[in-house]
């Protein structure tokens, strides 16, 4: 098996705590200066497909903030200006951070006509970002994205160790790809970079205080915030939360995805059990799971449309466990698959060439984060013996989830960064947060929302959605969640220490003969 990670890209330029300390100074700087040159909203570039009333501007920052006065990048900002409906009182901006890391936000205004947004609305200005190295914001790039598999791809249940020998090889290949393509802004793409950048778009929007929802990846980017400025915030939101545990980032937060993984994916075949007389998938999870099987075996003799093979397969299914409102859609894949209609599963997992470059650019930006954040076991040994283990119990996504982050194990960034002790300020300085959760939650398990409670302190709220396990809790599924995450935006009111929601009703299933069961569902980058 492969040695130790070859390193070939000079070290991180601040890694330790002095140079902490000076990229901090030099976020104040960049901060004052945007707050001097605010931002310039116009019509957005046709590119991003944001129609009116949504404007964009560009807002400037160090790549280094160790050098503030060095060179700078542009990140794209979009927003709509609080309505004002009803009288309403203006409550500032509301900045939005869907997670990945490797996810835009710029799409967020657009949720100001949505229905039930009109409240808030009405009182924030709704302000959406691409993160660095995302989408047109210094995008970044590891691979040129002709050359990423587009299926099909086969991956087998077990690896083999010949198998595990080729993904470290590729892992090695991915790793120096992004060291290649990217050079020494590499080491410069961190969730301390994503928060002082954060901070100068709080200064250039003319905000002394942050309004922040954060969705999984972005709960950790918010509670840094709120931990390295605390006196800066004015509401915060965080969904679906991350264990901010110094030693849990990342490489730990990672092996605990698969046992929540693992139940989700109970849970979808535990639902189309129950609805069997829809599908004919079997009436017990243990039928679904052979019907499932029988399904891979397939697609791995003769790939669905040519395109789909056990490795599409694979990453569709995921969204199962990812969210519930698939499962009647992916049900009716695998239904008509078994029918002899291999036409819903094609539409469903096959690759889309069309969105080649933004998945590689997610993908991209998701590696860099998370490899530069924190120190990542160097060793192979590591990697197979502590993933072999879990494999035992939670085969579903352990080896696809392993080896997404593989490339950690060889990155040439010399110096990894410390991950930020999340609420080490210390109780009373700490601001009044909501943070919400589903209890069953894959990606982001129930564990983390307790953890980042506790080190946030009293002043956080935590409403739990009981039962569930859609990763993403506010925005529309849950009427109770809603209510208490729009009271505390509003009023800043929080609902008590902790609090329980009901689950959000489960789907209902689709027919086969709904033609909706079959429509193409884009799928969103990788999700920590």
């Amino acid at each position: 098996m492969p040695g130790p990670p070859t390193r070939t890209a000079p070290p991180a330029p601040y890694a330790g705590a002095a140079g902490f300390a000076v990229a901090e100074a030099g976020a104040e700087v960049a901060a004052r200066r945007a707050a001097r040159e605010g931002l310039r909203f116009g019509p957005c570039p046709a590119v991003e497909g944001l129609p009116d009333p949504v404007r964009c501007a560009t807002l400037r920052v160090p790549l280094d903030y160790a050098r503030p006065a060095g060179r700078r990048i542009s990140l794209t900002v979009s927003r709509v200006p609080a309505t004002g409906a009803h009288g309403a009182a203006r409550h500032g901006a509301l900045v939005h951070n869907p997670g990945g890391p490797g996810a835009s936000g710029m799409y967020f205004p657009l949720l100001a006509d949505v229905p039930g947004w009109e409240r808030i609305a009405a009182a924030y200005d709704l302000v959406g970002y691409a993160p660095r190295g995302v989408g047109r914001s210094a995008p970044l790039s590891c691979q040129d994205p002709a050359t990423r598999a587009q299926g099909p791809t086969q991956v087998p249940v077990e690896p083999d160790p010949a198998y595990k020998r080729q993904r470290v090889a590729a892992a090695r290949a991915y790793a120096l790809g992004c060291a290649r393509r990217a050079g020494s802004a590499l080491s410069h793409y961190t969730t301390r970079d994503n928060v002082r950048d954060l901070h100068v778009l709080r200064a250039a929007l003319g905000e002394e205080r942050l309004s922040f929802l954060g969705a999984s990846y972005g709960t950790y980017l918010g509670a840094v915030y709120a931990t390295l400025h605390p006196g800066r915030v004015h509401r915060m939101v965080l969904d679906s939360a991350v264990n901010p545990d110094p030693s849990r980032v990342w490489y730990r937060n990672n092996l605990d995805q698969a046992p929540g993984f693992e139940r989700r994916w109970s849970d979808f075949r535990a639902w189309a059990a129950r609805h069997h007389g829809t599908y004919g998938l079997g009436s017990t999870p243990a039928a679904v799971q052979a019907s499932y099987e029988r399904v891979r075996d397939a697609v791995a003799r003769t790939p669905a449309g040519g395109s789909v093979g056990t490795g599409e397969l694979q990453a569709a299914y995921l969204q199962a466990a990812y969210y519930d409102d698939v499962w009647p859609e992916r049900a009716a894949a695998l239904a008509a698959f078994l029918r002899g209609d291999p036409g819903p599963l094609g539409k469903q997992a096959a690759p889309d060439p069309a969105a080649a470059a933004d998945a590689e650019n997610a993908t991209a930006v998701y590696t860099a984060v998370l490899c530069n954040d924190a120190p990542w076991p160097g060793d192979w040994e590591t990697w197979d013996r502590d993933n072999t283990e879990l494999a035992r119990t939670a085969p579903f996504e352990t080896w696809a989830n392993a080896f997404l982050n593989l490339p950690c194990a060889y990155w040439p960034v010399r110096a990894r960064q410390r991950p930020v002790d999340v609420g080490e300020s210390g109780p009373g300085r700490l601001p009044r947060t909501l943070i919400v959760a589903a209890e069953r939650d894959g990606a982001t398990p129930y564990p983390g929302a307790l953890e980042l409670q506790r080190r946030l302190g009293g002043g956080a709220a935590l409403v739990t959605e009981r039962g569930a396990g859609t990763h993403g809790v506010f925005g529309g599924r849950n009427d109770c969640v809603d209510r208490h995450v729009e009271r505390y935006l509003l009023t800043g009111d929080t609902p008590g220490r902790r609090v329980t929601c009901a689950p959000h009703p489960e789907p209902a299933p689709v027919s086969l003969d709904d033609r909706a069961a079959s429509a193409r569902r884009a799928l969103l980058p990788p999700i920590v």
